[in-house]
C-alpha cells in the first residue's frame, strides 16, 4: 500500500477573492474613497451645489468620477450610484471628454474637487464652456430656423383661431430662442433652472437680462402675439447682424406675418393728425 503524502491529501481549495468595498451612497465617504484610491483621476461636482445660492434642503450632489480604468474603480468601490444624497456618474478620461447635449452646461460651470493630470480635467471642463466657432455657427442657424419656425406657427394657429396650438407653439419657440442666443455667444444653453443664475452673471451681449426675462416669461405664460412680435424684430436685427439672415430670408413672405405690422402713415393736415383712418385734431 503507497502512504499518501501530505500534498496528495489537501485538496485543491480555489483562492477566495476579496469583495469590494460597498459603494459610497453619500457624498462625504466618496470624497474620502476617491481620494483614496488611485484609480480616480479627477473629481467633478456639478448641479446646485456648484451654483452659488442655488442649494436647498433637497439638493444631491452630482458628481462626475473620472477614473483611469473602471474595473479598478470598481474594485474600489466605485460604480454609478443614485441616492437621495449622491448621484455618481464613473467615466474614463476619454469618456468624461466625449460629454456633451444635455451634460454641456452642467459640466461647463462644474467644479473641480480633484485633477490628477496636472490641470488636464479643468481644461475639458472649461473647454465644455465655450463652443467652436464653426460649432458655434452652425448650431446657431439651426436654432434659429427652429425658432422662426414655431414663432410662425404660434402667430399664425393665433390668426386662424387655435389658440392652445398657438400658446405651445409660444412656448416651444422660446426655448429654441435661448439655445439660438446662447450659440451666437458660443456658449451651451443653461438648465431652465438656471437660466436667471447665469444671466445675472453672464448676461448675453445686447440684452438686457431683466427684460428678456421678463418678456419670454411673458410669452409662455400668456402666447401674446403681439410681444412675440416685437421679440422677434430684435431678434431678428441681432441674427442679421451675426450673418444669419440667409436663413431668415428663406422664410420669405411669411416674414410679414412674424413681424409687427407696420405703423400707420400719420401726416398732419392744419390743427389735425391724419391717418387712413381719419384725421383727429391735436
Amino acid at each position: 500500500m503507497t502512504r499518501a503524502t501530505d500534498a496528495d491529501s489537501v485538496p485543491n481549495v480555489p483562492e477566495i477573492a476579496h469583495p469590494p468595498p460597498h459603494r459610497p451612497t453619500d457624498y462625504a465617504t466618496l470624497i474620502a474613497r476617491a481620494t483614496a484610491a488611485p484609480a480616480v483621476l479627477g473629481l467633478v461636482l456639478k448641479g446646485s451645489h456648484a451654483h452659488e445660492g442655488m442649494v436647498t434642503e433637497h439638493s444631491d450632489h452630482d458628481v462626475y468620477a473620472i477614473v483611469s480604468d473602471e474595473r479598478e474603480a470598481a474594485l474600489a468601490g466605485l460604480e454609478d450610484c443614485r441616492t437621495a444624497d449622491l448621484d455618481l456618474v464613473v467615466t474614463t478620461v476619454e469618456g468624461f471628454r466625449r460629454l456633451d447635449g444635455l451634460e454641456r452646461y452642467g459640466i461647463a460651470r462644474g467644479r473641480v474637487l480633484l485633477d490628477r493630470l496636472d490641470g488636464e480635467i479643468a481644461s475639458i471642463v472649461a473647454a465644455k464652456g465655450r463652443l467652436e466657432t464653426a460649432e458655434a455657427s452652425r448650431a446657431a442657424a439651426g436654432w434659429l430656423d427652429a425658432y422662426a419656425n414655431s414663432h410662425y406657427r404660434s402667430v399664425k394657429n393665433a390668426r386662424d383661431g387655435h389658440p392652445l396650438a398657438a400658446h405651445l407653439d409660444a412656448g416651444d419657440s422660446i426655448g429654441f430662442l435661448l439655445e439660438f442666443l446662447f450659440a451666437l455667444d458660443r456658449r451651451p444653453r443653461p438648465y431652465n433652472k438656471y437660466l436667471t443664475w447665469e444671466l445675472d452673471r453672464f448676461p448675453l451681449p445686447r440684452w438686457n437680462a431683466p427684460e428678456l426675462l421678463a418678456t419670454i416669461g411673458r410669452i409662455t405664460a400668456q402666447g401674446d402675439t403681439d410681444l412675440q412680435r416685437r421679440l422677434f424684430s430684435q431678434v431678428e436685427a441681432v441674427a442679421r447682424e451675426a450673418g444669419h439672415g440667409p436663413t431668415l430670408d428663406d422664410w420669405g413672405e411669411d416674414l410679414h406675418l412674424m413681424r409687427p405690422p407696420p405703423a400707420p402713415m400719420t401726416w398732419k393736415r392744419g390743427d389735425t393728425t391724419c391717418t387712413e383712418a381719419g384725421c383727429t385734431p391735436f
